[in-house]
């Protein structure tokens, strides 16, 4: 299959109507001026996803470059995060047991090469353990001047707490990358487990952070950070420490919702303005994660969407969030997980180049975020760190279909409420179509295996009863 059909086919199936771009009566030479990009970017359709607003915004110039002050890097703002990458079933190679779809993610590679992306984020945990692998074979295919290489040091399980074990995955990944340098490399998930106790657990008892300052000095980690998760009393030792270890760069969750509300939602978690403007007096870049936090952002409750939109017609939802995080000038890059095409076709836009915010604009997001939060949505984002289930369960699916019938004022407590019928029928219908039966919170036999990986310290087994209880009452019409 050539590049350029193959996608066009991937256009075909994401647009929302079901057309390409021959069904909607446009020429080649049109399609490709809709797409904005070029014959590389053929298949970046010229159709958005729901609640995406319009998305006709074309790039009107180069990718927006920010320089890494400490190395003279030039990184695109635009990251990509290998965390969601497609599958041959369609889906994200997280979900599912599809495999990765090697070809589509060379062609996504390249066409985000191609427009000026350079920084991609993977992990030796990703995509069931293959995204380091699939992400490596399509950045071997350039050369290695044209690309950073961010990872993480994953050392999650018991066995690779040990000195031996943790750095058994550091060589590993730049066995799997043939390289003898990392750009970017970030001790994983700091903040989780039981806090700071994990955190000497993994790195410092073991001499591993010791080890990885020795190899930074050799040139072998370019770049030395961390990934921080929830827990700010170590987030404030570690840049206490600062003076010891001169982190390289840090990289936080940011968005507009999170900027002053991120301990409103989850009481364990730090708003984004404290963790960012303790950076930024630093001097410390920030790589940004969740810009979209876990998709919710692109896909907002209809009346808020419509304001959005009356804003401005040619923007997508998506676009707002994106350009928010990247208008704080310590933001190095910002990272997103883009499993289809029109994803980054949609962030191409929005960064080539990008456009700041005024100081009007983020003041109207903010508003934004104080309307979002009348909604009390479960605080989950998706991250899948609580996957697998050992029993099949789809625990991001369930919460995320329940927020979103939460957003769209669909779970009701009452059968007096005049929707009830309609409501009580659509959530049902949505469930059944968004989460498999035998993986619906029904089968949660409350094992707490998901509990301890979760960033967001959401008691998971607690929630899903909770929703299956919905259900059921719903099932039953006796609410």
């Amino acid at each position: 299959m050539t590049k350029t059909r193959y996608l066009e086919q991937e256009n075909s199936a994401s647009c929302q109507q079901g057309q390409t771009a021959g069904d909607a009566g446009l020429s080649r030479r049109r399609f490709l001026q809709l797409a904005g990009l070029g014959v590389a970017g053929a298949g970046l359709a010229a159709c958005s996803g729901e609640n995406q607003g319009t998305g006709t915004r074309k790039a009107t110039g180069s990718m927006t470059m920010r320089t890494n002050p400490r190395t003279g890097d030039q990184v695109s703002v635009l990251g990509f995060g290998m965390m969601r990458l497609p599958s041959t079933g369609g889906r994200s190679a997280r979900e599912g047991n599809e495999p990765i779809d090697q070809e589509m993610v060379n062609t996504m590679v390249d066409t985000a090469m191609e427009h000026g992306v350079n920084y991609f984020d993977t992990a030796p945990m990703y995509c069931k353990g293959k995204s380091e692998a699939a992400t490596a074979a399509a950045l071997l295919r350039h050369p290695r001047s044209q690309y950073y290489i961010a990872t993480k040091l994953s050392n999650f399980a018991p066995a690779t707490r040990t000195r031996e074990g943790a750095i058994a995955i550091y060589k590993n990944s730049l066995q799997v990358f043939q390289t003898d340098h990392l750009d970017y490399l970030l001790l994983h998930g700091i903040g989780m487990g039981n806090g700071w106790p994990d955190y000497e657990e993994r790195f410092v008892r073991n001499g591993v952070l010791d080890y990885l300052l020795r190899e930074r000095e050799k040139g072998h980690v370019r770049n030395l950070g961390f990934s921080y998760h929830g827990d700010v009393t170590v987030f404030d030792r570690l840049l206490a420490e600062h003076d010891r270890y001169q982190w390289d760069f840090v990289q936080i969750q940011l968005n507009y919702v999170d900027w002053h509300h991120a301990s409103t939602v989850n009481a364990i978690n730090t708003n984004a303005s404290y963790l960012y403007e303790e950076l930024d007096k630093r001097g410390i870049p920030v790589v940004v994660m969740e810009p979209l936090l876990g998709g919710r952002l692109a896909t907002l409750p209809n009346n808020i969407a419509a304001r959005l939109r009356q804003r401005d017609p040619e923007a997508s939802i998506a676009s707002w969030a994106f350009r928010y995080a990247a208008s704080f000038p310590r933001v190095l890059t910002v990272l997103s997980g883009m499993s289809r095409f029109k994803h980054l076709q949609d962030n191409l836009q929005t960064y080539s180049p990008l456009k700041p915010l005024s100081d009007e604009e983020r003041d109207f997001l903010h508003e934004i975020a104080e309307q979002m939060m009348r909604y009390p949505t479960i605080p989950c984002n998706a991250c899948d760190y609580c996957m697998p289930c050992p029993y099949g369960l789809d625990i991001p699916g369930i919460i995320t279909h329940y927020n979103k019938c939460l957003n769209e004022d669909m779970v009701l407590k009452s059968r007096l409420d005049p929707a009830y019928a309609e409501a009580r029928r659509a959530y049902l219908v949505g469930y059944d179509r968004s989460v498999p039966r035998l993986r619906q919170a029904s089968h949660c036999t409350g094992c707490r295996q998901c509990v301890p990986h979760c960033p967001q310290r959401i008691d998971i087994p607690a929630e899903l009863r909770r929703i299956d209880a919905y259900v059921e009452k719903l099932k039953q019409e006796t609410l």
